[in-house]
């Protein structure tokens, strides 16, 4: 969903590129218009910059830049090839980070946005490099985190994403980001849509737990910022585990908040949790909530009902299932090469886990 209106950051210019002396190839980066564009358009920006690729994320490409003085910055653009507009939209990404500086909500700080595709082949925004950790596996959060910063991570990843469904649309100039209404309609009919034109073989239970939930949708209230991918490792913790930035703002838009605590409760396995269909391990340390204690946490400080609970839980876990099977068509299909399907078992395995929990928790209310 593209959305309307302007941008709100200032003109940049598009400087005339000088010439410059050999510099290394940066898949991604047009490095001589793109470190010109930096030194007129970001205050303080110097050159010559180090560009590398920074491990993460799926889709739109990022990049730690680093100057000449040592100053970090952080550019991202959408991924190379062929693209969908509104699926890597970089103004509107830009757009979302520069109406949350004065929220509560942490974000890194939002420098530039250049959509003149002559400088690097598409349009791309620069944000400030905010230091922090990204916790992917239980190895790497056990080195990082004590068990009371743990515990603080789990009240911070919860009340960080009360704050995102607290901010003023109006006040941050994001009411017109999208729709208000009908949020869990749309997403159905959207994720079904992508089964249909997608799907390697059939599964019933996609097709039960569509047809219950499109029955079943709760009323809807005020609509809010719904992150759309919120979870631990699409966030930046520091050593005592506040929440300094969270990340991957490109599938954002407005609708209804409780999306988001469902699919943290998927993502999410604490110390004494059941096994999700979600393979992260980061957040089975001891010290880290449980899912109940997410919920909980999240009811008390946003004062939001949660008796529908299960309802989003079981939305998540079949969105999961949805967007893992186009994962695993497009690697059927060559994506990775030719591999044997042997080896992309795993995947399919998945995938009819996410559904049968999606079944097995709509089950339950």
């Amino acid at each position: 969903m593209r959305a309307e209106g302007s941008v709100p950051f200032q003109p940049m210019s598009t400087p005339d590129v000088p010439d410059a002396p050999d510099v290394p190839d940066v898949p991604g980066i047009a490095v001589p218009s793109v470190t010109a564009w930096l030194e007129a358009n970001v205050p303080g920006a110097t050159g010559p910059f180090r560009f590398d690729v920074i491990a993460g994320g799926h889709s739109n490409l990022t990049f730690r830049v680093t100057g000449a003085d040592g100053t970090r910055y952080v550019l991202r653009r959408p991924p190379l090839g062929h693209r969908l507009a509104s699926a890597h939209d970089m103004g509107r990404e830009h757009r979302i980070i520069a109406g949350l500086q004065a929220s509560a909500v942490p974000v890194a700080p939002a420098l530039g946005f250049c959509d003149d595709e002559s400088v690097n082949d598409a349009p791309f925004y620069v944000m400030g490099f905010v230091d922090g950790h990204v916790l992917r596996d239980r190895i790497a959060t056990e080195a990082v985190l004590s068990e009371p910063a743990r515990r603080h991570a789990s009240e911070s990843l919860v009340d960080t994403m009360a704050a995102i469904h607290a901010v003023d649309l109006r006040a941050v100039g994001l009411d017109d980001l999208g729709k208000h209404e009908g949020y869990i309609a749309r997403q159905l009919k959207r994720w079904y849509g992508q089964w249909n034109a997608q799907k390697t073989r059939e599964l019933p239970a996609v097709d039960q737990v569509h047809d219950e939930l499109l029955r079943r949708i709760p009323e809807q209230g005020p609509a809010t910022i719904v992150h759309g991918d919120y979870r631990l490792d699409n966030c930046m913790v520091n050593d005592a585990g506040d929440m300094v930035a969270v990340l991957d703002w490109e599938i954002c838009t407005l609708g209804d908040p409780l999306a988001d605590v469902g699919l943290l409760q998927v993502y999410w396995t604490g110390p004494n949790d059941d096994p999700s269909a979600w393979n992260g391990s980061a957040t089975t340390a001891p010290g880290f909530f449980d899912r109940a204690d997410l919920a909980v946490r999240y009811a008390e400080v946003s004062g939001r009902d949660l008796s529908q609970l299960p309802f989003y839980v079981s939305f998540a876990y079949w969105k999961l299932a949805c967007i893992l099977e186009g994962v695993y068509a497009r690697y059927l299909g060559g994506a990775l090469g030719q591999r044997d399907p042997a080896e992309l078992e795993p995947f399919k395995l998945q995938v009819e886990g996410a559904a049968a929990k999606a079944l097995a928790t709509l089950e339950t209310f």
